[in-house]
C-alpha cells in the first residue's frame, strides 16, 4: 500500500509518500481503507523523533482516520464490509488501509462526511477525557482552555458549552477569538495583547478557572497557578512551550488545593480507549447529526501535499483541523 513515511528524524522535507507493507488484521479488527486522515501536532512531534509510537504499533504517523470497513476479522461481531467508520489510532493514519480494533471504530453519523469524520476523532476523544473523565467539569463552572482556536480547543469549546461551563478561551488573533466566540467561548483572550491571568480573574469575579485545560506547559505554568480557582484542576496534554518550568512558585498549589494531571491518549490501554470511544458515542455521536457540535475543518488538502500540511500547522496557521485526503 501506499503510506506517508519519514526519511530520518527531522523537518517536512523528510516526509515522503512511499510503500510500505499491507496490514494484517488480528481477533477482534477490522481492516478499514481509508478516505481522510486527521492531522495532528503529535504527528509533526513523530516526524522529529519526539513522540515514538507504544511498542508494537504502526510507525506510520497518523492518529485518526475515516474510511470504509473492507475486511472484518475473527471475533468481530459489530461491523461488516461496507460500514463507514472514523477512530483513534496509536499511528498508522497516513496511509491506505490501517487494521483497527472493533471496539474503537465509530459509525460515521449520518450527514457527515468521510473528510470531516477524520477530524473529529482525537480531538473530541481528548477533550471529553480532559474536560470530564480527568477535570470533572460541572454545570456553571469556568473552564480556561488554552489554544482555543487548535483541534482539541475547538471540541473541548463545544463540549464544555454542552455541559453548561462557562467557557474562557485564549488565541492569538481577533480572527481566532471571533471562530471560538462562533463556537460558544463566553470570554476571548488574545494572550499576545493581554496578561491572560488577569483577565481571567476579571472575567470570573476573581474566582478563577475550575478547570484549566493547556497544551503549552513550562511558559505558561506560573500564570496558570494564578489563574486557577481553589480546588481547580488543570490537566495537561503537550508541552508545546517546553517542559522546564523553572523558578516556579509552587505555594498556590497548596494554597488553592490545585490539582495538576498530565494524559496523553495514545499510551493508553486498548480497554481504556474502546471505553472512551463508546461512552463519547453513546452521549454524544448524534449531536453531530442534528448539528449541536460540528468538527471545525480548517482545510482538506490532498496528501501528496503532506509536507506543506505539516508547515501549516507548526506555523500555527490553522483554526480548526487540517485533513489529508487520502487517494
Amino acid at each position: 500500500m501506499q503510506a506517508v513515511l519519514i526519511k530520518s528524524p527531522g523537518g517536512p522535507e523528510q516526509i515522503y509518500l512511499g510503500q510500505a507493507p499491507d496490514p494484517e488484521i488480528k481477533d477482534h479488527q477490522v481492516l478499514v481503507k481509508i478516505k481522510a486522515a486527521g492531522v495532528n501536532r503529535a504527528d509533526t512531534l513523530q516526524r522529529m523523533g519526539q513522540y515514538p509510537p507504544p511498542p508494537g504499533e504502526s510507525e506510520i504517523m497518523g492518529l485518526e482516520m475515516a474510511g470504509e470497513v473492507m475486511e472484518a476479522g475473527p471475533g468481530c461481531e459489530r461491523l461488516k464490509p461496507g460500514d463507514k467508520v472514523f477512530g483513534i489510532l496509536s499511528g498508522g493514519g497516513y496511509a491506505q488501509y490501517v487494521a483497527l480494533d472493533e471496539g474503537l471504530a465509530m459509525p460515521i453519523p449520518e450527514g457527515i462526511e468521510f473528510e470531516q469524520a477524520a477530524g473529529m476523532a482525537e480531538v473530541f476523544l481528548t477533550a471529553y477525557q480532559a474536560l470530564f473523565w480527568l477535570g470533572r467539569l460541572q454545570p456553571g463552572e469556568n473552564v480556561l482552555i488554552h489554544a482555543g482556536a487548535s483541534g482539541v480547543g475547538t471540541a473541548a469549546t463545544q463540549l464544555a458549552k454542552q455541559a453548561g461551563a462557562r467557557i474562557l478561551v485564549t488565541a492569538s488573533s481577533h480572527e481566532k477569538l471571533d471562530a471560538c466566540h462562533a463556537l460558544g467561548a463566553d470570554v476571548g483572550i488574545n494572550y499576545k495583547q493581554e496578561d491572560f491571568p488577569t483577565r481571567v480573574m476579571e472575567a470570573t469575579d476573581n474566582h478563577g478557572a475550575d478547570v484549566l485545560v493547556d497544551f503549552i506547559a513550562a511558559p505558561y505554568y506560573q500564570r496558570n497557578l494564578a489563574s486557577m480557582a481553589l480546588d481547580g484542576r488543570m490537566v495537561m496534554l503537550a508541552f508545546i512551550g517546553g517542559y522546564l518550568a523553572e523558578s516556579v512558585d509552587l505555594r498556590p498549589m497548596l494554597g488553592k488545593r490545585i490539582t495538576v494531571m498530565g494524559t496523553t491518549l495514545r499510551s493508553r490501554t486498548l480497554d481504556y480507549r474502546v471505553r472512551l470511544s463508546r461512552e463519547f458515542t453513546a452521549k454524544y455521536l448524534a449531536k453531530f447529526t442534528t448539528g449541536e457540535i460540528k468538527p471545525v475543518i480548517d482545510s482538506v488538502i490532498p496528501w501528496s501535499d503532506v509536507r506543506a500540511v505539516h508547515e501549516r500547522i507548526e506555523a500555527n496557521l490553522n483554526v480548526g483541523k487540517i485533513i489529508l485526503r487520502i487517494s
